[in-house]
């Protein structure tokens, strides 16, 4: 079967379903996006290295890499290989340069190992056909309002709100300077899933 290539494209935070986020990957050259629903911990440890962020100690995949490297291990290769009842099943390829392994793993758990390896992610057309959801732009803001994910279709179910209605950061009143102080402690006090709430704000306001 023919791969298809994806890159991570968002990570958004269920506004329905507590600790709960939404991974969004897209088919590179392509319009599907395919929403995959992980938790709060491997949702931050996916944030964490995307943003470039210092944990004051290594968090569990940052020991895994640590590990691999020392025995000279590489992960070629993120497959998303399988969806069965709403769940998705993905392998690491990994390698020594000599031989090659396939190691099952959680799905949200290969893709934090992925960007920290800079392993390309792929997976099959027939998951983004039964999985995937077609964008005719780059925005996804419907992801915020996220109510549904069907675990029997597969299908994201939107349900859009008012800008009003949207709950507001707690962090919009902050200055500038206030926002990198508050996102140094919580780094140093390994509060992730806050640290990525603040650096979200402050890429909000740079855009």
């Amino acid at each position: 079967m023919k791969k298809i290539k994806l890159d991570i494209v968002g990570l958004s935070y269920s506004q329905t379903q507590s600790g709960a986020y939404a991974l969004v990957l897209g088919e590179i050259g392509g319009n599907r996006r395919l929403p995959i629903i992980i938790g709060g911990f491997e949702a931050q440890a996916i944030a964490v290295e995307i943003e470039k962020m210092q944990p004051s100690r290594p968090l569990t995949h940052d020991l895994f890499k640590t590990f691999a490297d020392n025995f000279q291990i590489n992960i070629q290769e993120v497959l998303i290989y399988n969806l069965i009842d709403g769940i998705f099943f993905a392998k690491l390829m990994c390698s020594d340069g000599h031989k090659t392994i396939e190691l099952d793993s959680r799905t949200s758990d290969a893709v934090a190992l992925a960007v920290r390896f800079g392993s390309p992610i792929f997976t099959y057309d027939f998951i983004m056909d039964a999985a995937g959801i077609i964008i005719e732009s780059n925005d996804f803001a419907f992801l915020e309002n996220m109510e549904n994910i069907s675990q029997k279709e597969n299908t994201l179910h939107k349900d859009p709100i008012s800008e009003k209605e949207k709950p507001k950061s707690p962090y919009t009143n902050l200055s500038d300077e206030q926002l990198e102080t508050s996102l140094n402690k919580a780094i140093d006090a390994e509060q992730y899933e806050t640290a990525a709430k603040i650096r979200d704000e402050i890429e909000r306001r740079k855009s």
